[in-house]
């Protein structure tokens, strides 16, 4: 349970709330239990197996994604991670900091970055990791393994849809235009 209610809780509110109002309740409660799911494992992990290592969740995975593919350039790393540029930058600076990561200029381009484990960066991966899948075994340890395959195509087929199309999709709700920037929800100084 996350928060104060279930996810049934939740749900039932929901169609109490808007029930009345034509919406696609099984697909809007598919995606809102992706993002609880990824909330809860999230902070179970951050809260058990990354604190020990001083590891937040987004520390992590970059750290992740340098130890499996080997030094790459920061805009890559950040859009395997799934964040932005800037985000990555602070994360690389603390995790430099601890001697876990390695900055340093591309040879053919000075403009570009590229970023790298160091010895105790790789010594770290491979003392977490263990104890990260241990974790990702407890997570999921009420489905059977074919449960567990199914789940993950279907997670898949959400990945997929939304890389491949959902670039059309936004140009067409956006009526071709650009996005706005982001804010960050603040009025603006006025």
């Amino acid at each position: 349970m996350t928060g104060y209610r279930s996810i049934r809780e939740t749900e039932k509110a929901v169609r109490a709330k808007l029930g009345g109002t034509p919406l696609k309740y099984e697909q809007m409660a598919a995606v809102s239990n992706i993002y609880r799911a990824a909330s809860a494992v999230r902070q179970h992990f951050e809260n058990s197996v990354l604190r020990g290592a001083e590891l937040t969740w987004t520390s992590f995975v970059v750290l992740y994604v340098v130890w499996i593919w080997g030094e790459m350039e920061t805009r890559y790393v950040a859009e395997e991670a799934g964040i932005s540029k800037g985000t990555l930058t602070g994360v690389a600076r603390t995790l430099a900091g601890r001697g876990l990561l390695e900055r340093r200029s591309h040879p053919d381009d000075g403009r570009l970055a590229l970023l790298r484990l160091t010895g105790e960066g790789e010594r770290l991966m491979e003392e977490v990791f263990p104890a990260f899948n241990a974790e990702e075994a407890f997570v999921a340890d009420g489905l059977t393994d074919e449960e567990c395959r199914t789940l993950a195509d279907l997670l898949r087929k959400i990945v997929v849809q939304t890389e491949e199309k959902g670039d059309e999709r936004r140009l067409e709700l956006l009526d071709g235009a650009d996005p706005t920037p982001r804010r960050s929800g603040r009025r603006a100084k006025g």
